[in-house]
Parts: C-alpha cells; sequence; structure tokens
C-alpha cells in the first residue's frame, strides 16, 4: 500500500466506516502487510508526537515551570512503547480469532488482525494531540470511537450474528484494558520510574 492508499483507507475507516469495512473484509492480504503498509506506519504517530511532547516541548506548570521527560528516557519509552503497541495488536488480534466461534463468527487470523489494526486507526491520528501533552486527554474520544468501529465490523470481518457484537465488543475492551496495564507497567518497568518523573526545569 502506497501513502496515497493508505490516507484513502483511513480517510475511509474513519468517515464511512461501514463502506470500508466491506471492502476490507473482501480484501486479501497477510500478517506482514497489514503491518508494514498500515499499522507500523501509523503507530509511528503516537509514538514520535509523544515523545516531541514530553522530551522537547514539555508540559508548563505554574510556579514550578516546564516539566520535561529526560531526552534518554523519552526515546527509550518512545521505541519499546512503539513496540509493545505493535505486540498487544496482534495479542488482541489472537483473542479476536479465539473468541470468535463463541459469538457465532467464523475464525480467521488475517480477518481478526485486519479489524484490530484498522479499528485503530482513530487512535493513531489523534497521536498528533500528544504534540501538546495537555491535550493528549483527547485521545480518549478518538479511542471510544475506535471500540465503535470495532463494534460495526465485527459483523462484516468475523462473521458473527450483529446481536452478539456488543458481547463480543465487550471482551475485546476487557482485554485491550488488561493489556494496557501491562504494557504501561513493562514501559515503566524497562525504562525506569525514575528517569521518566525527572524533569527539566
Amino acid at each position: 500500500m502506497d501513502l496515497g492508499k493508505l490516507i484513502e483507507r483511513a480517510k475511509g475507516i474513519c468517515l464511512s466506516p461501514k463502506a470500508e469495512w466491506e471492502k476490507i473484509a473482501a480484501e486479501t492480504t497477510d500478517v506482514k502487510s497489514i503491518y508494514t503498509n498500515y499499522a507500523m506506519i501509523l503507530a509511528l504517530i503516537p509514538a514520535v508526537c509523544g515523545f516531541l511532547g514530553m522530551s522537547l516541548i514539555g508540559i508548563s506548570m505554574p510556579m514550578i515551570g516546564t516539566i520535561r521527560t529526560p531526552i534518554g528516557a523519552g526515546i527509550a519509552q518512545l521505541v519499546i512503547g512503539y513496540v509493545l503497541g505493535l505486540g498487544v495488536l496482534y495479542v488482541v488480534s489472537l483473542i479476536v480469532n479465539a473468541l470468535a466461534p463463541t459469538f457465532d463468527g467464523q475464525k480467521d487470523a488475517v480477518q481478526a488482525l485486519k479489524l484490530v489494526v484498522y479499528s485503530s486507526t482513530p487512535v493513531w491520528i489523534a497521536g498528533v494531540l500528544s504534540l501538546v501533552p495537555m491535550l493528549g486527554m483527547l485521545t480518549i474520544i478518538a479511542g471510544l470511537y475506535g471500540l465503535y468501529l470495532l463494534y460495526i465490523g465485527l459483523p462484516v470481518v468475523m462473521k458473527n450474528p450483529e446481536e452478539k457484537s456488543i458481547g463480543y465488543t465487550a471482551l475485546i475492551i476487557v482485554c485491550y484494558i488488561v493489556l494496557a496495564m501491562i504494557t504501561a507497567a513493562v514501559v515503566g518497568g524497562l525504562v525506569g520510574t525514575g528517569a521518566m518523573m525527572r524533569g527539566k526545569f
């Protein structure tokens, strides 16, 4: 997928998701292509912008000054968070695939990965807000929209009955939360909580 197609796909899944899911479900692809042509590119947005926002721009605090994450810790967080984030996508896709029969869907590992990756698009795009750390919380709205995309994509991509998508989605959300907590703990442990908290004023 070239840059033009990537932009077209991102625009389609965000602005006309129902039609885009139909296209996605019908496409023939593989794990490598989904990662290298889409996930690995868009996932760089929040990773890089988060680094720039926290390590170079920082957070202005009244009476204190500007707090920044040290450059070394910021780079470590960028790399580790980026790699683990891509890994979480794959783990969640395995869970989505394993749960398919439970909700009368059809198991298909590649289709499950498509669902998880493309529904993550709004979060990756909203990652640009991390350039201004105080706006980073707005990515929660993008995350909620991503869950909606996943919800409407499930019956199209995994072929489960629509009425079972709510329960299917709920279990996936639980998995996301658990994996997010584990990822945060791992990043904090590897980078070092102390290094992350030290700021340049």
